[in-house]
């Protein structure tokens, strides 16, 4: 399988301006809505629900609300086939060190053992 046009554009777009995309100024809702939510449309998901299923049956929900202990805890992106959860995307913003910061993995562990999902996917998009 080959990588998709649109995923090898957005790579070389983000690389191209990644010093502006790494100042703390560049907010995670910008990393979302620019590379993230069309890296993940590229390969297919229905990330904006353009083919209207009901909330119940939506491929993706952002900010899908979940039980962390005793606190009610949202991952960024919940990816479902049939309704059924498969995994969790957490984002962070690119000037946050996701390789080395402990706390947004911990933070996803939990939402995916809370959930009791054996995969979720933690992206700056570097």
């Amino acid at each position: 399988m080959s990588v998709p046009d649109t995923v090898l554009r957005l790579i070389e777009h983000f690389d191209q301006n990644k010093s502006a995309y790494s100042t703390s100024a560049y907010n995670e809702t910008q990393v979302r809505r620019e590379f993230i939510d069309p890296f993940f449309e590229a390969l297919g998901w229905d990330i904006g629900n353009v083919r209207g299923y009901a909330e119940q049956y939506k491929e993706v929900i952002h900010e899908d609300m979940i039980k962390v202990g005793s606190a009610t805890k949202a991952p960024d992106y919940s990816f479902r086939i049939g309704g059924y959860r498969k995994f969790f995307v957490e984002a962070k913003k690119p000037s946050v060190n996701v390789k080395d910061e402990i706390s947004p993995a911990y933070q996803l562990r939990r939402y995916a053992w809370s959930a009791k999902l054996p995969l979720s996917i933690l992206t700056d998009f570097h």
